[in-house]
């Protein structure tokens, strides 16, 4: 199991499938996601009361978060914070289909939804999933194989599967394990394993019906629906600039159209770790300009050091790590940083920082990733960016959103590599 002590509550990303219908495409199979951000007029997260500057300050706070919680994940407790969230995932259950919004999180491997009768369920503002009314709801007997594919599971007096699944922030799922058809608009998907939550509590928001949990393990619904695809384990991404027009969306694609190719790519192995459930891969350093700051000055980088999530808006960093890296960009950039008490002890510079800000190199195991100002600066008031990454005290970090914006970034889980692809995701 990996060290993930004093890590933050860090791992949910939160994607809503837009209106727009799932494309199928390409004779081996696979579609394409619309992701849509937690803030865009398409999420049922908006807020038309809001002005900008309301959002940027949430959403600021939500950033500096990340780097303030702590825990110590193990078999039974996935570390996710329920609130931490940036996007919303929709997509239906049942037969007939029964729309549900859930958190998209790629630091966990059970999917789930609140369902009748409630036995003790935080308040939502849609009624919860009903199997009784749905023809293709199936429970797991606790000898089905499928019922075991999560570790904590227990068998009822009438031999129907349990479970229960834990949170780092204390949030909690408990139930019976089903199996149930999906739909993603005209796309239906039969047979995917699902927790149906009795009895569910925590940080979730009235407009949380769920939880998607897009791991590597079998049982996420990301293997799910790959395995279902039968075109290869892959799925890739292109996750558009923050702020970018609420009308344009990111992507995320699976099957046999996932792959990355062409001039610019470059590719990282995947490193096998204890726990399935992340994309680990190594980080040896990152360079401002043309000088080198090692991820480690006292030994060769651990293999499997920081993992990708699309999930956490910051990059976090070992604290010595982060600690020489913010020195290297304060000497690179000849302006003056902005000392604002509000947003102390972050490294924030002027709007000019985007055009004249260093380039940085994210230097991975036989991949260099260049990452321009537009990925390491963020704004959290008008006319201010902020550095976009964070110190946390532990060995393992984490290469957040985004470090990861205007990159197809594809997880190829056979071939064991991720790969990047510098894109203006806007024109994907």
């Amino acid at each position: 199991m990996a060290d993930f002590e004093h890590l933050g509550l860090l791992f949910s990303i939160v994607i809503a499938l837009s209106s727009i219908p799932v494309t199928v495409k390409g004779k081996d199979g696979g579609f394409s996601i619309d992701l849509i951000h937690r803030d865009s007029p398409l999420s049922p997260l908006y807020n038309p009361s809001e002005t900008p500057a309301d959002r940027l300050d949430k959403f600021f706070r939500r950033f500096i978060s990340f780097s303030k919680a702590s825990i110590s994940p193990n078999e039974a407790e996935s570390p996710v914070s329920s609130n931490n969230g940036e996007y919303l995932m929709k997509l239906s259950i049942g037969t007939p289909p029964f729309d549900v919004y859930g958190i998209y999180d790629t630091g966990s491997d059970l999917m789930w939804a609140q369902c009748l009768p409630c036995l003790s369920c935080y308040k939502q503002t849609n009624p919860p999933f009903d199997p009784s009314k749905s023809s293709t709801f199936k429970e797991l007997s606790c000898e089905s194989q499928q019922c075991h594919l999560l570790d904590t599971v227990s068998c009822s007096p009438q031999n129907i599967c349990d479970f229960s699944y834990g949170y780092g922030d204390g949030s909690l799922t408990q139930g019976v394990m089903a199996t149930e058809t999906i739909t993603l608009t005209s796309n239906s998907i039969p047979n995917i394993v699902f927790g149906c939550g009795h009895n569910n509590s925590g940080t979730f928001s009235e407009t949380e019906m769920g939880l998607f949990g897009m791991g590597g393990r079998p049982l996420s619904l990301t293997s799910q629906i790959i395995s279902s695809l039968g075109s290869g384990r892959k799925f890739s991404q292109c996750l558009v600039p923050f702020r970018t027009d609420s009308t344009i969306t990111s992507k995320v694609i699976f099957g046999g159209d996932a792959g990355v190719s062409g001039a610019g790519v470059v590719s990282t192995p995947l490193v096998t770790k204890d726990d399935p459930t992340y994309y680990f891969v190594t980080l040896e350093g990152i360079s401002v300009g043309d000088k080198l700051f090692p991820y480690s000055t006292s030994s060769a980088p651990t293999k499997g050091n920081v993992f990708i999530d699309a999930g956490v808006p910051p990059t976090l960093l070992p604290r010595d790590f982060y600690n020489r890296l913010v020195e290297g960009v304060k000497e690179a950039v000849s302006m003056e940083p902005v000392d604002d008490p509000a947003l102390r002890p972050q490294l924030c510079y002027g709007s000019s920082i985007l055009s004249n800000g260093p380039i940085l190199t994210a230097h991975f195991d036989g991949a260099d990733v260049q990452l321009k100002p537009l990925n390491t600066f963020i704004s959290p008031k008008e006319g201010v960016y902020c550095f976009a990454m964070q110190p946390i005290d532990a060995d393992t970090g984490i290469f957040g959103n985004f470090a990861q914006m205007n990159s197809l970034i594809g997880f190829d889980l056979d071939a064991k590599i991720v790969s990047f692809k510098p894109v203006d995701c806007t024109k994907q």
